[in-house]
């Protein structure tokens, strides 16, 4: 076999090479530069995906569908003092949520109180419009205010909070940070649990859920995966924003607020009219009272549900580890039936009782125990 020569082999290839080229569908300038137009440097479908949503998807879809439009935000003015003695506005905002077609929303009383003849509700259309307090409850940290739209409005439906689940779905909207219209998801992650926000009334009963809410998301709704109403979100845990710990108040708490003011056209919160101390153990013992301890009373007010029931305040003032006591009066050691076993019994059955209830106590007086029934009174609204 004769070797052929260089340029015979030469042409031999290129002549291979051309004609691989003419009758590949591959082109050889795609081995020489970027990617280009039509040619992609990522995967896609073989076909256009429709709109298809997984079950959970289309129920938070669904829901905030018919959830938006009935969720508010709530902006008020409170004027305070500043360096030079002049009037400063400060605005705040919070959401809230409309409960029937007549504009009347539920939201938090820290959401509204200080705002005076400043509150103002822009709807999910960015339409404003002055709102009026119709009641508050700044024990259980509620209120209600309404606007006149003049027209009918989209509303929530209530649920039922007492058959919540710790694990379930649960969704909130409201404008955190003034970001109106968000929503978030999460599940309840416990229930029943007591918080103490820096200022205000320490809050019981309350629903933890990871769901994310933030500074603004106050007084909004958080919901079931139907979109009934089980909670207002009221609280988050620590100064600056979410952390997967928020508290809402059950909405159960709020429905006897709304039967009453739909039955009589204001919502009474009752009043006791005493102050007390807690005594128990070495310091119960010291003032010669039952080592159980209770509530021991330091005042009563004049003409109060206290005093028309005949409970007796002190007789005189003792000094005790360089605090002011005043002893010789009634020591209360029993609440509806419960003995008096934390400082917080008295708050939490009062939460529960409106003006006109019957408060049943036990009383030790002169060294005997004794049952008083006490006729609440009404304390004044604070708006």
């Amino acid at each position: 076999m004769k070797v052929l020569r260089p340029f015979l082999w030469a042409a031999i290839l290129v002549a291979g090479f051309v004609y691989v080229t003419s009758v590949s569908k591959w082109d050889v300038g795609r081995l020489l530069r970027p990617v280009r137009s039509a040619d992609k440097l990522f995967t896609e479908p073989a076909a256009a995906a429709g709109p298809a949503f997984s079950g959970d998807e289309q129920n938070n879809i669904e829901i905030y569908k018919t959830s938006r439009d009935a969720t508010v935000n709530i902006t008020s003015i409170v004027y305070r003092e500043g360096w030079f003695f002049q009037l400063v506005p400060e605005k705040g905002t919070g959401s809230g949520f409309i409960l029937n077609p007549n504009g009347e929303i539920l939201t938090n009383n820290h959401v509204v109180s200080g705002g005076g003849g400043r509150l103002t509700v822009t709807l999910s259309d960015k339409k404003v419009f002055k709102a009026t307090v119709l009641w508050n409850d700044p024990r259980n940290d509620l209120a209600m205010v309404k606007i006149d739209a003049g027209r009918k409005l989209p509303y929530l439906k209530l649920g039922d909070s007492d058959a919540l689940v710790v694990g379930q779905k649960v969704l909130a909207i409201g404008n955190p940070f003034g970001l109106d219209g968000t929503l978030t998801t999460g599940i309840v992650s416990s229930l029943g649990r007591t918080i103490e926000p820096e200022e205000g009334q320490r809050l019981e009963g309350m629903i933890q859920t990871d769901a994310a809410i933030n500074p603004g998301n106050s007084g909004g709704p958080l919901l079931d995966s139907h979109g009934n109403v089980i909670g207002i979100n009221t609280a988050i845990y620590g100064p600056q924003g979410n952390i997967g710990l928020g508290f809402a108040m059950p909405i159960n708490r709020a429905k006897p607020m709304l039967e009453e003011y739909a039955q009589h056209g204001h919502v009474s919160r009752p009043t006791l009219g005493i102050t007390t101390v807690y005594v128990s153990g070495d310091l119960a013992s010291m003032l010669e009272l039952p080592a159980q301890g209770g509530f021991l009373i330091q005042s009563i007010e004049r003409g109060s549900a206290a005093d028309e029931a005949g409970l007796r305040g002190p007789r005189q003032v003792v000094i005790v580890d360089n605090y002011r006591l005043g002893v010789g009066g009634d020591l209360i050691t029993a609440v509806e039936g419960q003995a008096v076993e934390s400082n917080d019994l008295l708050t939490r059955v009062l939460n529960r009782k409106r003006a006109g209830d019957v408060l049943n106590l036990t009383v030790y007086r002169n060294g005997k125990s004794q049952n008083v029934r006490v006729t609440l009174g009404e304390a004044p609204q604070t708006f």
